[in-house]
């Protein structure tokens, strides 16, 4: 069990727990995703979208020294804000560390009772997709 996502996981939580309206929580998640930045430099290519989103969603990685770090951008600023949260918990881990960990804190959230269906759909690919890229990591 990784602890520091659990950690993070946590933290986020306790975050969007200090606000009461889903308004002020959509706006933290805006937030969050203000603070993405993608990389100087690095293209955004047709290849790195994640498929099953409703906006573009554009993630890559790169590998070292057994990590995965995780880079995303968006168009859209809530869903910049989901990604952004996913890279907070996922970003800089292992592959086994990211099979392994289940994304129950994004239910405790609410959002999962929170977004539409088709910003749901997008996060959970979202979410297939780091594991994906994990899998293909698995035995590195």
């Amino acid at each position: 069990m990784n602890s520091t996502m659990h950690n993070t996981a946590h933290l986020l939580e306790a975050d969007f727990a200090l606000f009461d309206s889903w308004e002020e929580k959509y706006e933290y998640l805006m937030d969050l995703g203000r603070d993405l930045k993608w990389p100087e430099g690095r293209l955004q290519a047709d290849s790195m979208l994640i498929p099953g989103c409703q906006s573009r969603v554009w993630l890559d990685h790169a590998f070292q020294n057994g990590k995965i770090e995780f880079f995303a951008a968006s168009e859209a600023l809530i869903v910049k804000g989901l990604i952004a949260m996913l890279l907070k918990v996922y970003s800089g881990q292992s592959a086994a560390d990211i099979l392994a960990f289940q994304p129950d804190f994004i239910g405790r959230i609410g959002l999962s009772q929170h977004l539409s269906p088709t910003r749901s759909n997008g996060l959970f690919s979202m979410l297939n997709t780091l594991k994906s890229t994990a899998i293909a990591y698995q035995n590195a």
